[in-house]
């Protein structure tokens, strides 16, 4: 079957080449009602299909952009990149999403994959372990922004909640209601996240007078935490509450607490850090440091929406508050 063309679309909607480009192109200015009714009707009935390849060859950008998530099975991941998404969407702008896996590897080669496609800029969760290729993108002058995650001496946009501060006020919520024995629950600390939770309970655990038993401070990646929460309950002083620092804790720490019947809200108190879809059907009585995904992913789309088209910004880092409910 022979390909439909621009000059096919301009022929039978009665209009010029130039026409149909300003019609494709979103260019509505001088065009009347009628005219964007006729282009639109022949590009329905010859099935016509715009060459985005040579149309981002003559713009220099290909409306495409690229989100690598960290892991996308946390859920506030899955908030933050439809906020993305859904901002993308508006401004004709296409999303790629890609999934690291917390893999340093495979962000890396998601980063060269996106860049050798020609995405306009990139939105990334970032693993922290690829310094000198986040360093050659700033340097280069392109668009990117970091979410969720700060990486040190680097000098580009990021959105992040106050993961030190919430902590902070969390523990020290618990140390009020009269608690002296609070575990905190982490996977390996690799990232600024995890790190800054960590610094915020220390913290508060201090300022309340009370010794950091390290003990009380797990750290594992998700297989091993069942074991080390099972550990930790075999101690002869045990937790009566704990800080889960994400929602893949969170699930771990309701899991063993199910098989040995340990009751939430009589034996043990218990704060997650992270948005849970599910908060509202759980009976047991939880706490939760909530981060305003949508408001991030959204000021993240914007940031990378305007280094795209060249607005003079510089970068910063933009902290967005955390509430507990």
């Amino acid at each position: 079957m022979e390909k439909v063309t621009m000059a096919d679309v301009a022929k039978a909607a009665g209009v010029s080449k130039s026409t149909v480009s300003q019609y494709l192109n979103k260019r509505f200015e001088y065009m009347g009602e009628k005219t964007k009714l006729k282009i639109e009707e022949a590009i329905e009935e010859l099935g016509y299909q715009p060459n985005f390849i040579a149309r981002s060859l003559k713009q220099k950008r290909t409306s495409m952009v690229g989100i690598i998530v960290a892991n996308i099975t946390h859920y506030f991941s899955t908030e933050i990149s439809r906020a993305i998404e859904d901002f993308c969407h508006k401004h004709d702008l296409h999303a790629i999403v890609c999934n690291a896996d917390d893999d340093p590897e495979k962000e890396k080669k998601y980063i060269e994959m996106l860049r050798a496609k020609q995405v306009d800029g990139l939105i990334i969760f970032p693993t922290g372990k690829n310094n000198d290729l986040y360093k050659r993108m700033v340097k280069q002058g392109y668009p990117v922004v970091f979410v969720d995650r700060k990486v040190e001496n680097l000098d580009v946009f990021s959105i992040i909640t106050d993961n030190t501060d919430s902590t902070y006020k969390a523990v020290q919520h618990l140390i009020e209601k009269g608690h002296q024995n609070i575990a905190f629950v982490v996977q390996p600390l690799m990232v600024s996240t995890r790190i800054d939770r960590l610094a915020g309970y220390k913290q508060a655990i201090t300022d309340a007078n009370i010794e950091v038993n390290p003990d009380f401070i797990i750290e594992a990646s998700i297989p091993e935490l069942k074991s080390k929460i099972e550990q930790l309950f075999s101690l002869d002083v045990k937790p009566t509450a704990i800080f889960a620092a994400n929602d893949r804790v969170l699930l771990a720490v309701l899991e063993f607490l199910k098989e040995k019947g340990i009751r939430l809200g009589k034996e043990l108190e218990l704060i997650v850090f992270d948005n849970i879809p599910f908060a509202h059907l759980l009976e047991a009585p939880i706490s939760f440091i909530v981060q305003p995904a949508k408001d991030m992913g959204k000021k993240a789309a914007e940031l990378l929406f305007e280094q795209i088209n060249k607005e003079n910004i510089h970068p910063e880092v933009f902290v967005f508050p955390s509430r507990m409910m």
